[in-house]
């Protein structure tokens, strides 16, 4: 297996293709990481939401960041983290960066499911208003592993 560096341009090629990460956000040196669906651009990453923990510790503490993978074995895979800051698309002074940020989301199968789903479990029938952010990318870094698979090892030491 080798591993290697993935400059700026590949990390961005692998997030425009993905479109399920985890974030992570701290408050009071505790982290806290969850799953989000997310829309990539250059200089940019696109979610919607709904209020919550994330949301609060975010306003908090804007420094955030995306993790993504794929992984298709012990021996193939890729890995991004990109490092930013929380920003908030309120109404109505971020309208247009709104609407643009639905664009980039809608371009995915039910992308609004996972982040509105959750909340209506738990609020029933009440009314439910999502939350557009973006992540301004100050840095991407990321690792590529290539190679055998463990299996395939093995398969030739029978």
């Amino acid at each position: 297996m080798v591993i290697t560096e993935m400059n700026e341009e590949e990390c961005g090629a692998f997030l425009t293709s993905a479109s399920l990460g985890r974030l992570g956000c701290s408050l009071d040196n505790q982290p806290y990481v969850v799953p989000i669906y997310f829309a990539y651009e250059p200089a940019y990453i696109y979610v919607l939401s709904t209020f919550g923990q994330k949301t609060e510790w975010m306003r908090a503490n804007p420094r955030v960041c995306l993790e993504v993978d794929e992984i298709k074995d012990q021996s193939q895979w890729v890995s991004v983290i990109a490092n930013g800051r929380y920003e908030e698309l309120p109404e109505p002074q971020y309208t247009a960066e709104r609407e643009h940020a639905r664009k980039r989301l809608g371009k995915r199968y039910r992308w609004w499911q996972n982040a509105l789903g959750e909340r209506q479990l738990r609020l029933g029938d009440e009314l439910i208003t999502p939350l557009f952010f973006r992540i301004l990318i100050d840095s991407m870094t990321g690792l590529r592993a290539t190679g055998e698979s463990a299996d395939s090892g093995n398969a030739e030491q029978k």
